[in-house]
């Protein structure tokens, strides 16, 4: 009974191992399965993502490349903005004319020894143009035309029953300019002068080789001989060619239309080899 039951009990815990030892191989088993499944899951994922990953960057390298034209247009825009700014400072208008012409008619007063042998009132005809450095200061050309009528006691003294005489000069003289309102201004002017003045006498009865007397040196007749006038008869006509100097001044008007009314008042004053010329034209104009 004792045998028996021992081999009973060695069957009983034979099969318990039996059963232990397999349970513990399945285990084992279906690890070893689950860890096979879940590595290859682990693994796809990580790799998926890395093949693709070089090509999307591609595109976003590129991106912030397109977008540069986009960010230096502003800067292109900027430019013509500047230069439009910059020409309007230019183009910006001033208060005064870069030229300004003029052109006038009056009389003219005589003075010095001009005045003994010429009668005032000769009519006087002017035009200039001036170039303006700025609102003060410019620079301003003249051509004036003056009839110098002989007296009829100087037409006596030289046995003439007619005469023309006149002078025309050329000048070129600093102006300044003084504004006074929007309205009305004034100037003054200075400068040199080139003078010619030229006559002739009609129906002179003046013997040649005659002695000279005030008249005849002033008419420039007796420049080489000062004691007689020349034997030829070209004594009855006078041609003198004078420097000299001129000043004067003027006043403006300016009208609607942008144009200006001036009136003006010079002293001219010539000379060569002694002989003067001395007139002082008195004129009414326009400047535009």
């Amino acid at each position: 009974m004792g045998g028996e039951w021992m081999m009973a009990m060695f069957a009983r815990v034979t099969a318990t191992a039996s059963v232990l030892t397999l349970l513990v191989l399945m285990f084992l088993l279906g690890a070893g399965l689950g860890f096979a499944q879940t590595a290859p899951a682990e693994q796809t994922p990580a790799t998926a993502p890395a093949a693709p990953a070089p090509v999307p960057p591609a595109p976003a390298a590129q991106q912030p490349a397109t977008p540069t034209p986009a960010a230096q247009q502003p800067d292109t825009g900027q430019e013509p903005s500047d230069e439009v700014s910059s020409s309007s400072r230019r183009k910006k208008p001033h208060d005064y004319k870069n030229w300004v012409f003029d052109v006038g008619g009056g009389a003219n007063l005589d003075s010095g020894t001009t005045l003994t042998w010429v009668r005032g009132g000769g009519l006087v005809g002017t035009a200039g143009v001036a170039r303006n450095a700025n609102k003060y200061l410019g620079l301003r050309a003249d051509f004036i035309f003056a009839d110098l009528p002989l007296r009829d006691s100087t037409e006596n003294l030289a046995q003439a029953t007619g005469a023309r005489n006149y002078a025309y000069a050329i000048t070129l003289d600093p102006i300044i300019n003084l504004p006074v309102t929007s309205v009305y201004s004034g100037y003054v002017l200075f400068g040199a002068s080139f003078d010619h003045r030229a006559g002739s006498l009609s129906g002179s009865t003046t013997v040649p080789g005659s002695g000279c007397n005030g008249f005849w040196v002033w008419w420039g007749a007796c420049q080489n001989s000062p004691t007689s006038i020349p034997l030829s008869g070209s004594f009855v006509n006078s041609s003198l060619n004078q420097f000299g100097y001129n000043f004067g001044g003027g006043v403006t008007r300016k009208m609607p239309s942008g144009a200006e009314i001036y009136i003006e008042y010079r002293l001219m004053h010539g000379t060569s080899n002694g002989i003067t010329t001395d007139f002082r034209p008195i004129t009414i104009g326009f400047r535009w």
